[in-house]
């Protein structure tokens, strides 16, 4: 969480992605019927924040390097050069993981944490997984509204 003057925090949930769109047309109107329902019990002020997290896939690469360096038969070493040059397009286009937060700011504690799991059980009826955000969530969130997308490498996340 982030912590403001005044003993108020800054907490919420993210939200992992779920494309409704490969759905039936029913599931889809289900769903979105439900988000409404959600949204309009959420009787506290919130925010829906879209955040872009670079991708990081060099580990990868270096396994699938390795794989090709001791791979000998040509059928193999060639579908694992395929998948090397497609990391190289994702590396050198600068992919970025899409990722949703409902935040809100909440000074007792207690009270943060009923709100969160409302949150997280109030999306799960959607159809939605989500998570408590971490401290590193919360970085990243900083990160792209408050430094223009350059990384910060201090330890606890706090506000001024």
């Amino acid at each position: 969480m982030i912590l403001l003057p005044g003993q108020m925090k800054v907490c919420g949930v993210k939200i992992t992605p779920r494309n409704i769109f490969i759905l039936d047309e029913d599931s889809q109107q289900n769903i979105l019927i439900a988000l409404k329902n959600f949204y309009n019990q959420l009787d506290f002020e919130f925010w829906l924040v879209v955040a872009d997290r670079p991708v990081d896939i060099s580990i990868y690469m270096s396994q699938l390097q390795l794989l090709y360096n001791n791979t000998q038969n040509p059928a193999i070493r060639k579908l694992i050069n395929e998948d090397i040059q497609k990391g190289n397009t994702f590396t050198s286009n600068n992919v970025v993981d899409t990722e949703y937060f409902l935040l809100f700011k909440e000074k007792n504690l207690e009270i943060l944490q009923k709100k969160v799991r409302l949150m997280i059980n109030g999306l799960a009826s959607c159809g939605l997984s989500s998570s408590q955000t971490s401290n590193e969530d919360m970085r990243i969130i900083l990160d792209n509204f408050l430094n223009g997308g350059s990384t910060t490498e201090f330890g606890t996340v706090m506000s001024s």
